[in-house]
């Protein structure tokens, strides 16, 4: 019991279900409270549907007296759930079963000699004179098929099933509304449970988020969270896994040095190795951390106007230092000024890896290409960073794990002849921090090519 009134799928259909219901009981109690007049276009209509029926009952006094007359208005009440009533030109009741309701109106009608209409508590009724083929007067009262009587009638049995059938309807009306509105709700809670279990691969089903109202927007949202979360978890196992493996090699060479150090047999080769494996260990844990505050920022990172053509020239003018010496030239074609939203620090990070991996990698004697250009049209311009290098370049089938932490290309990008392979990670994570991407292509005949699209805005 409990449960079921814990149920929102149950209270939802029960409140529709009384909202219907007592809908139609406030609609029947006005209908049948209402005082007033009947309209004056209703009233010959409504006339002649009495003086139709007192007619008849006239006809069968005069055919068969008041055995007959009965008759025909027993069956008018069992057909039509309508009370009638025959009285004399003197107002005495000559045949129906209810006719005390309707002597007041039988007595004004003798007086006044002119018929009569009046709406009681809902219910229609007519009262006139009329004469019978003898010339004889009679006074012919009846309820007319108006108003909720014709529901309230005589036949209970037949009250009880229209009724019914209302009741039932409704019923199923309710039911499938609240459960289109609460199945959504349940498909998320059972989805949720699967991701608390720890079935990070649970989803809400797809066809609810096809959806074209609120509900639907939320199963979206709600898949979008957790196709994230799932992200999320693996790459941070898969992050652990690689740091693991990372840091194996260099922790193992330290402790070489440190028991040699230890025998006295230690020399100044074994000591530089000490500081170069303890300074890759101080890099690689400054960037890791970079990552996990990337993937999972604790406080908003503040944005403002950043003119991405100068950031850029000023990171290239301090890497020509580093590419004199192999002799590797670093062009730059830049036009207008570039404006974007982002944040200095962070950008200037992310470009710096990307185009000091293209100096890199680049063969000796080479260039290195850096291009800047727009794209797109309003409101969704781009402006576009293209650096490209002169060097071996990337297997085809290893480009799209490039921006993966600690990955390196098996054949050219090892970790004898690169760094920790943190860098394209971290520029990944920036790009996409500020609502751009980023992606890797061979260039022919040779070399890589790195494009990051980021939005542009005006100063």
């Amino acid at each position: 019991m409990r449960v079921l009134a814990r149920s929102l799928f149950l209270r939802i259909f029960i409140w529709f279900w009384m909202t219907v219901i007592v809908t139609g009981i406030a609609l029947i109690l006005a209908f049948l409270l209402q005082r007033g007049s009947i309209p004056s276009r209703w009233n010959g209509m409504l006339n002649d549907t009495a003086r139709y029926s007192g007619t008849i009952a006239i006809s069968e006094m005069d055919r068969g007296g008041v055995p007959a007359v009965s008759s025909y208005l027993e069956h008018l009440e069992w057909e039509g759930h309508l009370q009638a009533c025959l009285f004399d030109s003197s107002g005495v009741a000559l045949a129906g079963q209810h006719c005390a309701g309707f002597e007041e109106m039988a007595h004004h009608v003798m007086a006044a000699r002119t018929p009569m209409l009046r709406m009681r508590f809902g219910i229609l009724r007519a009262a006139m004179m009329l004469t019978g083929s003898d010339g004889q007067a009679y006074i012919f009262a009846t309820e007319l098929p108006a108003g909720p009587r014709t529901t309230f009638g005589a036949n209970h049995f037949s009250f009880l099933t229209e009724w019914g059938v209302a009741l039932l309807v409704s019923g199923c009306i309710c039911y499938l509304l609240t459960r289109y509105l609460t199945a959504p709700i349940l498909r998320l809670r059972e989805a949720s449970q699967q991701l608390a279990v720890g079935n990070l691969s649970s989803r809400a089903a797809p066809e609810m988020a096809r959806r074209r109202d609120e509900l639907g927007e939320l199963i979206v949202d709600f898949n979008g969270m957790a196709s994230r979360i799932e992200q999320l978890v693996i790459g941070q196992r898969q992050l652990i896994g690689d740091i693991s493996h990372e840091l194996r090699s260099p922790l193992a060479r330290l402790n070489v040095a440190l028991d040699l150090v230890r025998e006295g047999r230690s020399s100044d080769l074994a000591v530089d190795h000490m500081e170069q494996d303890l300074e890759c260990l101080d890099e690689m844990i400054g960037r890791l951390l970079t990552i996990a505050r990337l993937d999972a920022p604790s406080a908003p990172i503040q944005f403002m106007a950043v003119n991405l053509g100068d950031m850029i020239s000023q990171i290239v003018r301090d890497a020509e230092f580093e590419s004199r010496k192999r002799e590797i030239q670093i062009s730059l074609s830049t036009g207008e000024e570039y404006w974007i939203e982002g944040n200095p620090e962070l950008l200037h990070s992310a470009i710096e890896n990307v185009i000091r991996n293209a100096i890199y990698y680049t063969h000796a004697g080479t260039s290195v290409e850096v291009r800047i250009e727009s794209s797109g049209t309003p409101p969704g311009l781009l402006v576009q960073l293209v650096v490209r290098d002169h060097g071996p370049g990337i297997p085809e089938a290893e480009l799209i794990h490039i921006f993966r932490p600690f990955y390196r290309a098996t054949e050219s990008r090892d970790r004898q002849s690169g760094g920790a392979g943190l860098g394209l990670a971290i520029a990944e994570r920036i790009v996409r921090l500020h609502h751009g991407t980023i992606r890797a292509t061979n260039a022919a005949p040779h070399g890589l090519e790195v494009e990051i699209a980021l939005p542009l805005v005006h100063a």
